[in-house]
């Protein structure tokens, strides 16, 4: 996999040998199944799908894996029973190239991920609506000052 300036999903697979590739098409199409409404991108240089002007799932192939990301600690969690077979350290979950693609895991994990980033976006809205109405911290403390 020697490009590394992919415009699309697409070219990013299309990178990797036949086997590889379609097997990330399927874990391509649970993501897309899972959160229809994200935009699919590229970012650092693997796929990515977002929401709200949030990424909420990363993957990627490997030679012997592939991968997505993020695997914070609530998404570990919270799939702990599920997780427990694959490898999963530093954020990432791998899965054997070598096992068949477990789909359904795959839409629940990004199903969760896309909650997470709903909910991330929704606080940055409102924090953002605070301070454009002078309700937000800064305005308060300034509110609060004592004129001389």
């Amino acid at each position: 996999m020697a490009k590394t300036d992919f415009k699309s999903v697409d070219d990013y697979i299309a990178t990797h040998p036949p086997d590889v590739q379609a097997t990330l098409q399927r874990v391509r199409s649970a993501i897309r199944k899972a959160v229809p409404g994200a935009e699919e991108a590229i970012s650092y240089q693997i796929p990515t799908y977002k929401l709200h002007g949030t990424h909420v799932v990363y993957f990627a192939g490997w030679k012997r894996h592939f991968s997505l990301y993020p695997a914070g600690d609530r998404l570990v969690a919270a799939f702990r029973k599920e997780l427990a077979p694959y490898e999963v350290n530093k954020g990432t979950i791998r899965f054997p190239l070598a096992q068949p693609v477990p789909g359904k895991l795959i839409e629940r994990i990004a199903k969760f991920l896309a909650k997470e980033a709903a909910a991330r976006a929704s606080v940055k809205a409102r924090g953002s609506k605070k301070n454009e109405t002078g309700t937000g911290s800064k305005a308060l403390s300034r509110a609060r000052r004592p004129t001389r």
